[in-house]
């Protein structure tokens, strides 16, 4: 039997080997070595499970991109619990869902919301411990941090333990998909590189071999950690004994990523497509030598498709790159690859499909390639257990077919002759905003609170910043007078802002069928027509 993983483990092992002095995580002009992070990460680990959380509790964390995050991810790991992540641009009704669905004894917090965590504590009793974090200064978290001899929680770790990745779902309500340790550090390539053909490693003892004897990387994952793109970007770092690089500015910052790519040496950036990269170019060609990228090996986009123009622009400024667009969701790692390099350009929304991959039609009938028959694309081998209380959408998307089970998250896709996809929709209708994933029926609703609003559909218009821009289409009651600007403010009472339209239309008939089903493809059209 092969060798099962646990990332406690596996920290507590490369722990030993990782020279003192070199950075494991980069804020800003923060900075904390390794052999501070291994004794913060041991005293975090020990004496929340001597304040009587136990191993399989969940431990929820409510905070942007900092050093505490990843920190806190590595003591959750080695003290067995189960980490959630909570999306911090979530309103309040959100917030108390994901936090009391997830069955959170612990939540870690940025000072950033210590109001919002007021306003909902008491509808939470489940949450026996609130540590408020604040940018290294003193806090409940950093005591926790600090107190203690550093030394090991020494508990038993096992590769069923669970790590928790909640995501939209349907409804607009967060789901949690479930993944053990040892399938996610096995999807994610158990030490290897499948692209530079590094196989996985079969041993704990080869893989800090492995770590003992190869550059470490620095990420810098510059979507929210909160977000699977940025969060497995920093467990990359931290299980491999790297560096991981965050940013202090709350909204993104093209110029202070380059400076910090350039300042901290940075071999792989993480971004969500153009809402990323384009900023990124744009500065770069406007000061050409201002910026040392020389560093980067890799950079890797998932969760919206970025074009090829960015980035051949971007491979002017540094050539030997690899530019990786990641065909994945939270429930399928692995579905497809777009690669990119300075010898071969690609078209954009075309993957090659993963090697555990299939594309499957509506009756689970393997899609032909060339046939043009869209299907939906499904990953076997290494999968999460499904999601967290939920046992209908589990079945729905975790599928057995001959034999095999499969995620089916839903992408669909036409399988081109030569085996490459062509990517059509994410999620059926839903709408992917620079990274944030929405579906429509949830702002609909929102907007349907509204007493003149007889009606409304939403649609996702493709948009050079935000990939898809969120756009309404709405039918008010006959003697309706309400306009645009009012609608969105009306929208923000029941909506995070991100979800809120960028752009809101008004027709007199949406033309709904008779059975009361939309049909999305005219009202797109109607929205590219008047946008």
């Amino acid at each position: 039997m092969s060798y099962r993983w646990n990332y406690g483990t596996i920290l507590e092992a490369i722990e030993d080997i990782v020279p003192d002095n070199r950075l494991a995580l980069v804020h800003g002009k923060r900075a904390i070595c390794w052999s501070d992070f291994r004794t913060r990460t041991n005293n975090l680990a020990r004496n929340l499970l001597g304040s009587g959380v136990k191993p399989g509790d969940k431990i929820a964390f409510y905070t942007r991109n900092g050093p505490e995050y990843p920190e806190g991810i590595a003591a959750a790991f080695k003290a067995g619990l189960v980490h959630v992540n909570v999306n911090y641009r979530y309103i309040e009704k959100e917030l108390i869902y994901l936090i009391d669905n997830s069955d959170s004894t612990v939540v870690v917090y940025h000072k950033e919301f210590a109001e919002a965590v007021e306003n909902i504590k008491k509808k939470l009793s489940k949450v026996k411990i609130w540590l408020e974090t604040e940018d290294g200064k003193p806090s409940s978290y950093e005591q926790m941090a600090t107190e203690g001899d550093g030394s090991p929680p020494g508990i038993q770790h096992s590769p069923d333990d669970l790590l928790f990745l909640y995501t939209g779902g349907t409804t607009g309500m967060p789901k949690g998909v479930m993944w053990k340790h040892d399938d996610l550090f096995q999807v994610l390539g158990a030490g290897g590189n499948a692209r530079l053909g590094i196989p996985p490693c079969s041993t704990l003892e080869e893989f800090v071999d492995r770590v003992k004897n190869t550059p470490r990387p620095v990420n810098l994952p510059l979507p929210p950690i909160m977000h699977g793109t940025g969060l497995l970007s920093a467990i990359g770092a931290i299980s491999s004994g790297g560096t991981c690089v965050t940013l202090p500015q709350k909204s993104f910052d093209p110029e202070a990523a380059l400076e910090a790519i350039a300042k901290n040496k940075v071999t792989a950036v993480t971004i969500v497509g153009d809402a990323f990269a384009r900023p990124m170019l744009e500065v770069l060609d406007a000061n050409p030598k201002a910026y040392d990228l020389s560093s980067i090996n890799f950079i890797h986009s998932s969760g919206v498709m970025w074009t090829r123009e960015i980035k051949a622009g971007l491979l002017r400024h540094n050539e030997d790159m690899l530019l990786s667009d990641g065909f994945s969701s939270s429930e399928a790692i692995g579905l497809g690859a777009s690669i990119m390099t300075k010898e071969e350009e690609i078209e954009v929304a075309r993957f090659t499909l993963g090697p555990m991959c299939k594309v499957f039609n509506e009756d689970f009938v393997e899609v032909r390639p060339g046939s043009e028959e869209p299907g939906m694309v499904a990953v076997q081998g290494f999968l999460p257990v499904g999601y967290y209380k939920d046992q209908e959408k589990t079945d729905k998307t975790f599928k057995v077919i001959d034999g095999i089970r499969y995620s089916i998250p839903g992408d669909w896709v036409r399988v081109e002759q030569d085996g490459s996809l062509t990517l059509l929709g994410r999620g059926s209708n839903c709408i992917n905003t620079a990274g944030e994933k929405v579906f429509p029926e949830e702002v609909e609703e929102a907007l349907k609170f509204h007493e003149e609003v007889a009606d409304s559909l939403v649609v996702g218009v493709d948009d050079e910043k935000w990939g898809q821009a969120i756009t309404a289409v709405v039918q008010l009651h006959e003697k309706g007078t309400l306009e645009e600007e009012a609608l969105k403010n009306f929208s923000r009472q029941h909506l995070a802002a991100y979800k809120v339209p960028k752009k809101i239309l008004f027709k007199e008939d949406l033309e709904r069928a008779p059975n009361g089903k939309a049909d999305y493809k005219s009202i797109r059209e109607f929205a590219l027509k008047h946008s």
